[in-house]
């Protein structure tokens, strides 16, 4: 397990979900969140749980895949984790409803 690395997405309390990609055994990241080990996101949503892991030969292509997913919305990310690629597809085609890619709406300075 030196080259690869896991890519894996907790759960935590309050019911958000977090990214992360470890070279470490997943039983020991996740007891590490939960002992709150790290400064950051889980830190204060503790306890977590493993919802989703996945091996990868290159951490490089975890570090790909993390990155990718975070910028995903909540459906995407659970349709991900169901392996549930319909639904992730049709979702891909309604476009994001994040808010800093929402095209700007018209404002005083666009009136004539």
């Amino acid at each position: 397990m030196t080259e690869g690395a896991w890519l894996y997405i907790l759960r935590c309390a309050d019911g958000s979900y977090y990214i992360g990609t470890t070279r470490t055994e997943l039983e020991v990241r996740v007891a590490q969140h939960n002992a709150g080990t790290f400064e950051g996101y889980t830190k204060s949503r503790r306890p977590v749980t493993l919802a989703f892991s996945q091996w990868f030969d290159r951490i490089t292509d975890a570090i790909e895949c993390e990155r990718k997913l975070k910028k995903w919305s909540r459906a995407k990310k659970e349709a991900f984790m169901r392996a549930d690629f319909a639904e992730l597809h049709e979702l891909a085609k309604r476009g994001s409803h994040h808010p800093s890619r929402r095209p700007p709406t018209a404002g005083p300075q666009d009136e004539d």
